[in-house]
């Protein structure tokens, strides 16, 4: 898609804006939010959402970003959505988009539990919960493992067949405890086919990882 002149500043404003506020871990970076965009922006397409509110949500869901481990991790996506406000405001985006764009990055995130009130809160979550699926998913896992200084699986009972998860020593544990619950919970109808497919991908890496170990 061929982006106007007005969309292309816009874009600059936010990756100047975006590179300024730096990345809570490596698997929140820049490269994350580009990756989201560009998700967000094929789900608006395919659900004919409003753009001018899920590409500005998109690209500003993560300006504040907190580690997992943090103990206002459930406040992140608040604090984002009243920074986004900020700077949108700083840049003389049309005011009248403000209070859907700041609902949509609040209630994006899994922690802060924010019951999603319109069809474009619902595209930039969706965009964001793909990124933690199939093979970047995969890296992105294993990424912020080793920022938490999880084992890679259990030796006993890798693939949690006798035992509950727990994402909390193994990285492994993370896949059933969390990643393989989020196609079923996707809100859009073109959310949920990407995150069948991603899953699949998912699911074929622990195949292989079983034959090797």
């Amino acid at each position: 898609m061929m982006l106007s002149a007005l969309e292309s500043e816009f874009e600059n404003h936010c990756r100047t804006f975006l590179e300024a506020q730096g990345a809570a871990d490596v698997a929140h970076d820049v490269s994350h939010i580009y990756r989201v965009v560009k998700v967000a922006q094929q789900l608006a397409l395919d659900e004919g959402a409003d753009m001018s509110v899920v590409m500005p949500a998109a690209w500003l869901h993560d300006c504040v970003s907190l580690p997992k481990n943090h103990p206002d991790r459930h406040l992140a996506s608040t604090l984002a959505a009243d920074k986004a406000i900020g700077f949108l405001h700083s840049i003389k985006y049309p005011a009248d988009y403000f209070p859907a764009i700041h609902h949509a990055i609040r209630a994006h995130s899994f922690s802060a539990n924010v019951p999603l009130e319109s069809l474009e809160a619902k595209i930039v979550q969706d965009a964001d919960r793909l990124d933690a699926l199939g093979a970047i998913g995969i890296a992105r896992c294993m990424q912020v493992s080793g920022t938490l200084n999880r084992a890679l699986y259990s030796l006993d009972d890798p693939f949690c067949e006798d035992r509950e998860p727990d994402d909390a020593q193994y990285s492994i544990d993370h896949f059933y405890n969390k990643l393989f619950r989020i196609a079923d919970s996707l809100n859009t109808v073109s959310a949920q086919a990407e995150g069948k497919r991603r899953e699949s991908v998912m699911r074929a890496f622990l195949a292989q990882l079983a034959l090797e170990i």
